[in-house]
């Protein structure tokens, strides 16, 4: 009983203080301020925005996009005229004849009645009026550097399948580069006998770094070929292209700048040393 009547006075008193605190608010005037915080400060209905919804575009009155390569659109009908850059006609698709080929100048494919491949340090190239004429002090500065060319041209220039220096030669003798007469080799760079192909075209200075051989015995030699050829003929054990581009197709480490640790060891050029270094894992792993 005695719980229960200190409960009744517990809540007796609680009842009187809230009266009484009622009434202090409404004598002072704050009742009304009160409810109207109430109103402020309680969560407002959330209005659903509506979402609107993408507009569909219609796309069946454009004309659809497809690249010239795919429609064989001869470059003469390009506005462009960017692929005029490009070397290789079996990348276009179709066989042309140079229209803007200077007089006098048969192609040699044509001469030749189209059965002999033109050779790679020869490649067949879309000359324009601007394209064929550079300045005398380019000229003149193309001789300054006879290993790998000083003056870069991504026209008659061509690529070095090692250091891919797209430039002129710095021969003297050289008609392609210092004539620009495209129906003439380069005689800066080699030429494979047997395949042709861009593997073989090698710079002065790759072809002695690399491989151990002198540019005037290449070109003396008709029957020359490169590391490509070589090695599908089975002629040297371990004589492989030791270019960036093939050590990575053979999944090997491309072997950088190793002209240096080459001739320290005592070998001729990089290549003798990635042959003898082959031919000692071969050994171990017969063992």
């Amino acid at each position: 009983m005695g719980r229960l009547s200190a409960k009744f006075d517990y809540e007796e008193i609680r009842n009187a203080r809230i009266l009484e605190n009622r009434a202090r608010l409404a004598s002072l005037g704050l009742h009304k301020t009160l409810s109207d915080l109430r109103s402020v400060t309680s969560p407002a209905k959330s209005v659903k925005s509506s979402v609107r919804k993408p507009s569909r575009i219609d796309y069946s009155g454009t004309p659809v996009r497809r690249s010239s390569r795919l429609m064989k659109v001869s470059t003469t009908d390009s506005p462009s005229g960017h692929d005029s850059l490009r070397r290789s006609n079996r990348l276009r698709g179709a066989s042309r004849s140079l229209d803007l080929m200077p007089q006098g100048k048969e192609d040699v494919s044509e001469k030749n009645g189209g059965e002999e491949k033109r050779p790679a340090n020869m490649p067949l190239v879309e000359v324009t009026a601007s394209q064929a004429q550079l300045s005398p002090e380019i000229m003149i500065r193309r001789c300054d550097s006879k290993s790998r060319g000083s003056v870069y041209s991504p026209v008659f220039g061509i690529c070095c399948h090692f250091c891919r220096q797209k430039k002129l030669c710095g021969e003297e003798g050289c008609k392609r580069c210092g004539n620009l007469d495209i129906n003439k080799p380069c005689i800066g760079k080699t030429d494979c006998s047997i395949c042709h192909s861009s593997n073989g075209v090698l710079c002065r200075a790759c072809l002695k770094v690399r491989y151990g051989e002198e540019l005037e015995e290449v070109r003396a030699n008709k029957n020359w070929m490169c590391p490509h050829c070589i090695e599908e003929k089975g002629i040297k054990p371990n004589w492989i292209c030791n270019s960036s581009l093939c050590l990575k197709k053979r999944s090997m480490v491309p072997t950088g700048i190793a002209i240096f640790r080459a001739r320290e060891m005592g070998y001729e050029s990089v290549a003798h040393l990635l042959m003898d270094e082959l031919q000692q894992k071969m050994r171990r792993s017969h063992c």
